[in-house]
């Protein structure tokens, strides 16, 4: 009797304990989520939240890549997961296109242009992006405008914080 008991309360518990994690929370379209992250690219760590201010972002918006996204949903909190995303899934290939020459006297005054420099240039609407100086061929330079990480697979460890 004493084991029947025993095993009914230890039956009871795990029932609670599912029920209460079936009612927590989880990361869906239109929940603001709060998370840290650690993003490794080419098994170098490149940023992480861990000890900074966590990510938040409402889930469905957009705010963040895609592939990033799609794997969050789904998660509770304290959850912790390590998200592989393929280039495709996050700032895409890299594209050829977006290599531009430009004369060396069209970059800024007093520059010693070396490859792999990072520039900042501007659009016509004044918003600033990245140009990475990919090669100098005599008096002319070469400028990647893709993103930094384009091509790139990225490596996300994540821990949820909070789901609104």
């Amino acid at each position: 009797m004493k084991k029947f008991l025993g095993s009914m309360i230890l039956l009871a518990v795990v029932m609670l304990n599912l029920y209460a994690y079936a009612d927590a929370p989880v990361v869906g379209v239109g929940k603001k989520v709060t998370l840290d992250y650690t993003l490794t690219v080419d098994n170098k760590q490149v940023e992480t939240s861990v000890g900074k201010t966590p990510l938040a972002y409402v889930a469905g918006n957009r705010n963040i890549i895609p592939g990033l996204e799609a794997q969050l949903n789904g998660m509770r909190i304290n959850e912790e997961k390590v998200i592989n995303v393929a280039a495709k899934d996050a700032y895409g290939e890299v594209d050829p296109k977006a290599f531009k020459e430009f004369p060396i006297t069209s970059l800024p005054k007093g520059l010693a242009p070396k490859v792999g420099m990072v520039l900042l240039a501007s659009a016509p609407d004044g918003s600033k992006f990245p140009a990475i100086i990919a090669a100098i061929n005599g008096d002319k330079a070469q400028l990647n405008f893709n993103h930094p990480l384009a091509g790139k697979a990225l490596t996300f460890k994540v821990k949820i914080l909070k789901i609104e």
